[in-house]
């Protein structure tokens, strides 16, 4: 199994939420983060002075897949999170090597 995390622009989450429940992937973990990568953050104007944002707000969204759907859904991210433009994220793949449904103890692809 395998944990992909991916960090996309907030606007994105709904097309990659809808995408990735088009092909049968439902449970996911998602949270509210701020980073910057080669964007650099922008510059904004409050009461007549200029301040840097050097942190952006972001969408980080986990899910955890059996290793043959992995390719699947990086190419479901990648179509419906790509704006092409500087600021679209990046998509993460770790190995998992247990899961366990707390509610009934089932362990490993069938836990998910």
């Amino acid at each position: 199994m395998k944990r992909i995390e991916c960090i996309i622009r907030p606007i994105r989450f709904e097309a990659v939420k809808n995408a990735l429940n088009e092909v049968g992937v439902y449970g996911m973990t998602v949270t509210d983060v701020r980073g910057f990568g080669r964007q650099q953050g922008h510059t904004e104007k409050y009461r007549g002075s200029t301040y840097t944002i050097n942190l952006l707000p972001k969408i980080k969204l986990e899910v955890v897949v059996p290793d043959e759907r992995v390719e699947e859904v990086i190419e479901v991210i990648l179509d419906s999170a790509r704006t092409g433009e500087i600021g679209d994220g990046k998509i993460f793949v770790s190995e998992v090597l247990e899961v366990v449904r707390i509610r009934s103890g089932e362990r490993g692809e069938s836990a998910l």
